[in-house]
């Protein structure tokens, strides 16, 4: 069994691990940088090791700092949170070789989901439906042209490696292609240190619909319901519901059958999401994340399983605590991004909390590493927390919502909490009609 996790992470999800691990009876590390050294996870922690200057490169994604912070306090377990290391495949690999168990996937998994082309072809040989497209990287003009035609406009060129929105270019018609495929190599090589892209039907107005998987070493295997994450700004997700509002219960168990029959032919450990473009009725593979995410507690809260803590009893060499016969879906949940954001025009707005107040009451949660007096530096993710409700039904977690957005304060900073107030008075998300690109269009932009 797992004794003592080093947390390299920061935020409200270094904050989550943490509280998972005392729960469990563990120990904990928090690593920080020099302008997280008054973060709520490093107070909390048994033990911090501070790990370079505010820069992630010199700190939260200083591979060797982190692995001396591990050896130093003699942590048994690293668990990465999302972002920064958490789909690194060499970072999972270099810790196994210093005989420190991953919290998280093999480094193989990791390395063939982080690569989307190979990602697309391991998918198609465990029968999970693909987003017509090119069946490998164009390498030429006259290559995307021709795949461009077979596949037939509007298509999007991606970048083969990386995500976030970045080496993501629309080419609507063949006249669009050269500047899209251009752009978007330029980018992927900027980004990602890798200019391979490849071409894919560009849906017109999908849902992004994902379904969190979990597998252990025993050979289990199961899906734990869909979230639907279509309201999206620059490709970056907003809002997020479990279950989704769009999907009837056959389409439901269809698409949970594909993601829990993947996992277990792919021997996959741990937790994961499997995302999908949805349109027509149709489903289509984009991508699997190899790590926990930003909404998983919108599963958590219908499913009544702590995703975290199975995390860490799988990478411990424990079964999950449940099978799939024991997955049973209860009530609705949102989630809300709280950024340290302008909500007009989404300008960063780092800066002292002069007051901060969690909404509460039944059904709802904030997760946050927020404390009133804390600095919100200007050096990372604006995100500073996640306003997750939960109601009997999607109509009463509306509800719900609508009064925690009223008692959430936050002063001294920006924030995007008005815009959430907003957006669920609107008649579209108050009905569930909405798709990708439908708050774009709402906002203007």
């Amino acid at each position: 069994m797992v004794e003592k996790v080093l947390i390299a992470n920061r935020g409200e999800i270094a904050l989550r691990v943490h509280r998972a691990c005392k729960e469990l009876g563990l120990s904990t590390v928090a690593v920080h940088s020099t302008a997280d050294s008054d973060a709520l996870h490093v107070r909390l922690a048994d033990e911090s090791v501070c790990i370079g200057p505010p820069a992630s490169k010199d700190s939260y994604l200083n591979i060797p700092a982190i692995i001396s912070a591990a050896e130093i306090t003699g942590a048994d377990a690293i668990h990465p949170g999302y972002g920064f290391l958490s789909e690194n495949a060499r970072f999972a690999e270099i810790i196994a070789a210093h005989n420190i168990k991953f919290i998280g996937p093999t480094a193989e998994h990791i390395r063939v989901m982080g690569d989307k082309i190979a990602a697309k072809a391991s998918m198609r040989k465990v029968g999970v439906p693909l987003v017509p497209g090119s069946p490998g990287p164009v390498s030429t003009l006259e290559e995307a042209k021709a795949e461009g035609a077979k596949i037939g406009y509007p298509v999007l060129v991606k970048a083969a490696a990386g995500g976030g929105g970045r080496g993501m270019k629309v080419a609507k018609t063949e006249n669009d292609i050269a500047e899209a495929w251009s752009t978007a190599r330029a980018e992927a090589s900027a980004a990602f240190g890798d200019d391979s892209v490849y071409l894919e039907k560009y849906l017109t107005t999908p849902r992004h619909i994902e379904v969190q998987v979990m597998g252990d070493a025993h050979g289990n295997a199961a899906q734990l319901g869909e979230r639907d994450c279509s309201l999206q700004r620059r490709h970056q997700k907003v809002l997020e519901e479990a279950l989704s509002p769009a999907l009837s219960q056959a389409e439901r168990d269809r698409i949970g059958d594909v993601a829990r029959k993947a996992v277990a032919e792919l021997g996959y450990l741990g937790a994961g999401t499997i995302e999908f473009l949805y349109e027509n009725g149709e489903f289509y593979f984009i991508e699997m994340n190899t790590r926990i995410q930003v909404e998983h507690p919108v599963t958590e809260q219908v499913t009544r399983l702590d995703l975290i803590r199975e995390q860490i009893t799988i990478a411990a060499g424990e079964k999950m605590s449940f099978s799939q016969q024991d997955v049973n879906f209860r009530g609705h949940a949102i989630e809300c991004r709280i950024n340290a954001e302008s909500p007009t025009d989404f300008r960063p707005s780092p800066g002292k909390v002069t007051f901060f107040h969690a909404p509460g009451g039944p059904g709802v949660r904030f997760d946050s590493a927020v404390y009133s007096g804390y600095s919100i530096p200007p050096h990372y993710d604006s995100m500073i927390g996640k306003l997750i409700v939960f109601g009997d039904d999607r109509a009463h977690c509306i509800k719900r919502l609508r009064r925690a957005l009223s008692e959430l304060a936050i002063a001294g900073v920006e924030t995007t909490t008005p815009l959430f107030s907003r957006l669920i008075e609107e008649p579209d998300f108050q009905s569930g009609d909405y798709h990708i690109h439908w708050l774009e269009e709402w906002l203007g932009n």
